[in-house]
């Protein structure tokens, strides 16, 4: 019978060290989160009207919808037309670069819409835009 040895030092110069790799890949993936922005859904769906003059917004982080009803909804959750500033000013600080996007069914009274963009501007926010449909 013939004898086999076995070499352990051989094994340990082959093996590949990952370590490295997943501390990268960590970094970058916690970048990522860090640096990206969260939209936070109005949580109701609203026929918007045409407009023939609509631009694209970016960094809309703030989502507000006004149903057909004239209710007011924010983060899915139904609020009323007192609570919208302090809502607004807390979904702010979360996210201070953000912006504003009021989405008013088509059949809502503009003085809902009205009403909603004076309380977001009370809140600090400027940029404020009226979400519509290309006509």
């Amino acid at each position: 019978m013939a004898r086999r040895t076995i070499t352990r030092g051989a094994t340990n110069e082959e093996d590949v060290n990952v370590t490295p790799l997943l501390d990268i890949v960590f970094i970058m993936l916690i970048f990522f989160i860090v640096t990206s922005t969260f939209v936070k859904e109005p949580g109701i769906e609203v026929t918007r009207p045409d407009a023939s003059t609509a631009e694209l917004k970016r960094l809309a982080s703030i989502l507000i919808a006004i149903s057909a009803e004239d209710e007011i909804w924010i983060n899915k959750k139904r609020i009323q037309l007192e609570e919208v500033r302090f809502a607004v000013e807390q979904l702010h600080r979360e996210n201070p670069r953000g912006t504003a996007v009021v989405q008013a069914d088509a059949k809502s009274k503009s003085r809902y819409l009205v009403e909603v963009l004076n309380q977001v501007r009370a809140a600090g926010i400027t940029d404020v835009a009226v979400s519509t449909e290309d006509a």
